[in-house]
């Protein structure tokens, strides 16, 4: 199996793996992709190198591990041959000729922040709202509902997509559709910016454009999610971003 590692801080998994006699490959040649970092990392290995294989680690330069989940450990499960497979499927949205995948969520926003953006709604062919005024409207999957989509609406889900509205002027619902939902959207002033996942090249829309948001079929391969999504670590990472903000104890 070729194995390669991507990351800021690559270097440093890199040498637990040659530790170990394992020679690394680029990552357009691998067979399994160590994403080495956090969620953004992730995600951008997704777009980079798809249809690979992929396990991620998080960075503890970033953020702490939980004493069973520390990177070696981790390599131990993968050798091993122990982790668990996910497959994850993705969004896609169709603008014109574009197609636009995302594995966490698709959002359209508007581009001049002073002024909100205008759009029409429709769920499986049926219009849902002649207009809603807001900053934006967005679309994630089971994966990406603790993201951005748990920002703006407090809440998650395990099933299905969800569609969300980002400040909007009218009381309007965010609600959570089935897998088999298709969400158009059509710019009724602009202009908007769409957005994939961490990707930062947005897709402009203007007025009169409209797009298709639906859940593909396609589907990444993960190794190991139950490990990176551990609930020990993320309570460690919570604690440590919010040790910033302590204030400070004076004697």
């Amino acid at each position: 199996m070729k194995l390669a590692v991507v990351g800021q801080n690559a270097g440093k998994l890199a040498e637990l793996l040659e530790a170990r006699g394992v020679h690394l490959c680029e990552p357009a040649c691998a067979d399994l992709l160590i994403p080495y970092g956090g969620d953004g990392t992730m995600l951008g290995a997704e777009r980079e190198y798809p249809g690979i294989r992929k396990f991620p680690i998080r960075d503890e330069e970033t953020a702490p591990l939980c004493p069973k989940h520390k990177p070696a450990l981790q390599l131990d499960e993968l050798f091993a041959g122990r982790l668990k497979i996910s497959r994850i499927r993705r969004l896609e949205a169709r603008f014109g000729t574009d197609l636009i995948r995302g594995m966490n969520d698709i959002f359209i926003h508007n581009k001049n922040n002073a002024s909100a953006l205008r759009y029409k709604i429709w769920i499986d062919g049926e219009l849902y709202s002649h207009e809603i005024v807001g900053d934006g409207v967005g679309v994630a999957t089971v994966h990406g509902s603790t993201a951005y989509f748990r920002s703006i609406t407090h809440s998650v889900f395990r099933t299905g997509i969800g569609l969300a509205f980002s400040n909007s002027t009218e009381l309007v619902n965010h609600m959570i559709l089935p897998e088999t939902s298709e969400i158009r959207v059509k710019i009724n002033r602009g202009p908007g910016e769409m957005v994939a996942d961490n990707y930062t090249h947005p897709v402009l829309m203007q007025v009169g454009d409209e797009c298709v948001i639906r859940l593909s079929e396609d589907a990444a391969e993960f190794l190991g999610m139950d490990v990176f999504m551990c609930p020990e670590c993320r309570h460690l990472r919570h604690e440590y971003r919010h040790s910033f903000f302590e204030p400070e104890v004076r004697a």
